[in-house]
């Protein structure tokens, strides 16, 4: 199941949180206080929400609520990906990646790696029964 969509702060949040996990909120605030001008509470609004969309955990430490990231980087990456070729495209992300493809200047390696990555994604649907 994919996860909701992020918005521009709930992403540097959480990209944060990934980077410096666990985290209080009052670290968080610190940080966003002193680069962005952000309260406090609205860096508790923004966690809640992230950890209702299930990006965050929390979990009591010494008495205070720490937060850490839900998904791994790697899955985030994906998921954000995903919704922007959505949002830019509709349903495919045929035509994102092709427009990505045709407008890099790719080397043999990285067109070796791409094809090795299209071998690997039909050799999945093969094992999964899609092929």
């Amino acid at each position: 199941m994919q996860k909701p969509s992020l918005g521009d702060q709930e992403l540097q949040v959480l990209r944060y949180v990934q980077e410096h996990a666990p985290a209080a909120v009052s670290e968080v605030a610190r940080h966003f206080a002193e680069s962005r001008g952000l309260a406090r509470t609205t860096l508790l609004t923004v966690m809640e929400r992230l950890r209702k969309k299930g990006y965050l955990t929390r979990r009591r430490i010494d008495g205070r609520y720490r937060y850490s990231p839900g998904v791994q980087e790697s899955d985030l990456i994906r998921s954000l990906v995903r919704d922007f070729a959505e949002r830019m495209t509709g349903a495919s992300l045929l035509p994102a990646v092709a427009y990505l493809i045709e407008d890099a200047d790719l080397t043999e390696g990285e067109l070796r790696d791409l094809e090795a990555l299209v071998r690997s994604l039909k050799s999945k649907r093969k094992e999964a029964g899609n092929g």
